[in-house]
């Protein structure tokens, strides 16, 4: 198959005379793993304005540390995740100059990771200045059929909850560029240069394309298919396995007893009808972040079968079981998050209160992802109309 990035060099005459800039980071690469900004300037295409999002250019940077001074041989480049909640969008004056610009980052198809919110901001500002955005599509690496979970409500919009969309959406960034033209309503000059024979139940390893891990927490597709639901340890006191070899596939704290996670968490999944995974018990240091340097206990999340796994119920399931394993000890993040002070942080994640109190009252996981399935109707039919594959 081939990316969008390979099919604009099909066309690159439109881009001659044109004020280029590019957004993108490591992940732009064809299957040579040649950058688009080294194809670029081989080209002879020069390129004014590099925009870097969270993690930076080359992705050195963890989680929800600001980014600045990166240096790139191409151009200037513009970090789009610095100290303040302005700098996620750029600059009108940085888009007024230019053109068009590329646009060119690997998503893992989850509404948290905040590729896809860089996107739409990006798209709000260009719609201002008239500058043309072109989406160099790339595939959702957790397929483009399973849709997870519920849309952000008003009033719990964040940089993890930019746009009204599920917790897994099964689109690709050039589709959630249509979905925010089309059904948010950004009215930006688009263009999507599509993959070309991509199946969209297909997920990134059965393509021929290299994966490059698209932040420094996302080390497999394994990974990737797990976030949708593990990545809410981040509203807790958890580690969730950041500062180990394994994030988001480990979660626990040192007050917790690890036979007792794993036990609570078997008996959660089954009664949830969770399928596909497995609990192990584990004891694991992380050498940064939440218990740097602390032996914690908890559980290793294993995939048995990922077609069969439902991610975001997975996360709600190890949630209600550490809850369960230690009610004292275990609390929600308060500290800012993502900028925001409020709502917190496990509520931002899941776009409103209703998880969370339904972690608190002990109702049915399983009743609460059934649930949210059944309010997406409209949000289904919305989807379905910016598909391209």
């Amino acid at each position: 198959m081939r990316t969008g990035l390979e099919r604009l060099f099909d066309k690159l005459d439109s881009l001659k005379g044109q004020r280029v800039g590019v957004a993108c980071n490591h992940t732009a690469v064809d299957k040579n793993l040649d950058h688009l900004l080294d194809r670029l300037r081989v080209a002879g295409i020069p390129v004014r304005r590099i925009f870097a999002p969270e993690h930076g250019l080359h992705a050195t940077a963890q989680d929800m540390i600001s980014v600045e001074g990166e240096d790139a041989q191409a151009a200037a480049v513009v970090s789009l995740y610095g100290k303040t909640v302005d700098t996620l969008r750029p600059a009108p004056e940085l888009l007024a100059d230019l053109d068009v610009v590329l646009f060119d980052i690997q998503d893992i198809g989850s509404r948290y990771y905040t590729y896809q919110a860089t996107l739409g901001y990006m798209m709000e500002v260009a719609a201002q200045t008239g500058t043309r955005i072109v989406v160099l599509d790339r595939p959702n690496p957790i397929d483009g059929v399973t849709v997870e979970g519920n849309v952000v409500e008003p009033g719990f919009e964040s940089f993890v909850g930019a746009y009204p969309l599920a917790v897994r959406h099964g689109m690709t960034m050039g589709e959630l560029a249509l979905y925010f033209r089309d059904v948010v309503g950004i009215a930006a000059k688009l263009e999507v240069i599509s993959c070309e024979g991509w199946d969209r139940a297909q997920w990134f390893d059965q393509t021929d394309l290299p994966w490059v891990f698209p932040s420094p927490n996302m080390p497999m597709v394994e990974t990737a298919a797990i976030y949708p639901g593990m990545c809410l340890i981040e509203g807790t006191n958890l580690s969730e396995g950041r500062g180990t070899t394994r994030p988001f596939h480990l979660v626990g704290a040192p007050w917790l007893d690890a036979t007792e996670l794993q036990r609570l968490c078997r008996l959660g999944a089954q009664d949830a009808g969770l399928e596909g995974i497995a609990f192990r018990a584990a004891t694991f240091e992380p050498r940064f972040q939440k218990f740097a340097g602390q032996p914690c206990n908890g559980v290793e999340i294993v995939v048995t079968d990922r077609n069969a796994q439902h991610a975001l119920l997975l996360g709600l399931v190890v949630i209600e079981a550490a809850l369960r394993a230690n009610a004292a000890q275990f609390r929600w993040r308060t500290e800012t998050y993502e900028f925001v002070d409020d709502p917190i942080a496990i509520d931002l994640l899941l776009g409103s209160r209703e998880g969370r109190l339904a972690l608190e009252s002990k109702m049915s996981m399983r009743e609460l992802v059934d649930h949210w399935a059944s309010t997406r109707t409209d949000w289904d039919k919305a989807r379905r109309g910016c598909l391209l594959y």
